[in-house]
């Protein structure tokens, strides 16, 4: 067992939330022989809003972990290209690299399950059907533990050296530790999901209209995720007839239009607008991972893959800590930092995406030379997919070859 080099408590760490950040988090701690409480008011498996897409920077971290085979035995179908229909035209290429393999798209009820069975073999201590109501505190404001309610009603206290919300947007833990937010943007896009049958698709394919935009992608039993939205603005207006007006978006593009009304819809329509954040992701006795801590609209369906990122760089940061190799404060602030660099242009570009306005003359002009260009619509979907920094993209180098060749 790992020396603790903090306070202590019945547990080394404690983790709230057991879907996509919390139970990788969990696993990855646990394989390292610590003691590990994961909580969540769910049972498995269960269903929660997503767009399912793990992009291939995603799925080489189940790679990593030993996961994959279990995604793809269970049937949902590799997703090896990307098409973007800007209207005129279409921009398609693949989004992998060496070393990250094709993108997948498993139904939450099938992929959180796995990550959590992954979690328990690892030697963790899972419960479901449990509710967190408070952390618990030391005399100098230091996070000890967890209180809540089992699945019986009963009243538990848990203590541990580190407790980790993983528990979404609206993060207890970040709210009970008084998590520091930062680039904060509002909510851009009101996004609507359901699931399709006899709706078949080679791949991701997405269209972007004025003030619309819409997507769709295979994911597990044969079934189409489909989404699309418009600008927040339009929330209240648009709310009187969800169903109408969603539909009504997609004959912007006829032809998905006529196959989206042939096929059949197999669940309720959902929808969600999300808020755009960064949050200080640790502090004394407290870390967060996956949307607790850093939260970016769905347009570019970043979440999972953020989250498998996260679960990695911050259960190394606390590995470092609690093994006496680097002090917590150090361990921590090193983890924030990298998140941080790691996914800033991604946000701006994401937030930028999700007005759905048009973009500026110069971007037109540069995605007119990227269509037909192999190279340049593989860079462009590297992009989208999280591979590739749209930083590294938009370079002013770049930008010139791809003209250039154009």
């Amino acid at each position: 067992m790992p020396e603790t080099s903090s306070p202590g408590g019945r547990y080394d760490v404690i983790v709230v939330g057991a879907r996509c950040a919390g139970s990788p988090t969990t696993m990855l701690l646990a394989r390292k022989g610590y003691r590990v409480l994961v909580v969540d008011r769910a049972s498995f498996p269960s269903d929660t809003i997503s767009t399912f897409l793990i992009h291939p920077l995603g799925v080489a971290a189940l790679q990593r972990w030993g996961l994959l085979e279990r995604v793809a035995a269970t049937g949902c179908p590799p997703i090896d290209n990307y098409t973007f229909d800007f209207g005129p035209f279409s921009i398609t290429g693949s989004p992998a690299v060496a070393g990250s393999p094709v993108s997948y798209a498993p139904r939450r009820t099938v992929l959180d399950k796995i990550l959590v069975d992954a979690a328990a073999e690892a030697g963790a201590e899972i419960r479901e059907g449990f509710s967190v109501e408070d952390l618990t505190f030391d005399q100098d404001g230091r996070v000890t533990g967890i209180t809540g309610r089992d699945q019986q009603g009963r009243r538990v206290t848990e203590t541990a050296s580190v407790v980790i919300g993983a528990d979404g947007r609206h993060s207890l833990v970040a709210r009970k530790a008084g998590a520091e937010q930062y680039h904060d943007r509002p909510e851009f896009l009101a996004g609507y999901y359901t699931l399709f049958s006899n709706l078949p698709l080679d791949g991701f394919i997405t269209h972007s209209r004025p003030g619309r935009g819409f997507a769709a992608w295979p994911t597990n039993d044969g079934l189409t995720l489909v989404i699309g939205g418009w600008p927040y603005a339009e929330f209240e207006q648009n709310r009187k007839d969800v169903e109408g007006n969603w539909m009504a978006m997609f004959d912007l593009a006829p032809a998905f239009g006529e196959r989206i009304r042939a096929a059949r819809r197999e669940e309720r329509i959902v929808g969600t607008a999300v808020a755009n954040y960064f949050r200080r992701p640790y502090g004394p006795g407290w870390a967060l991972v996956g949307d607790a801590g850093y939260n970016k609209d769905f347009i570019t369906a970043q979440g999972i893959q953020d989250a498998f990122r996260d679960a990695e760089l911050c259960a190394g940061a606390l590995d470092r800590s609690l093994s006496g190799a680097t002090p917590y404060k150090t361990a921590m602030g090193e983890y924030q930092t990298e998140r941080d660099n790691q996914v800033l242009p991604m946000y701006d570009f994401t937030c930028q995406l999700a007005t759905l306005e048009p973009p500026p003359p110069e971007i037109q002009r540069l995605l007119g030379a990227v269509h037909g260009n192999r190279e340049a619509m593989d860079q462009f979907v590297r992009v989208a997919a999280g591979v590739t920094s749209p930083a590294e993209f938009f370079s002013p180098d770049n930008v010139a070859r791809i003209l250039q060749a154009a």
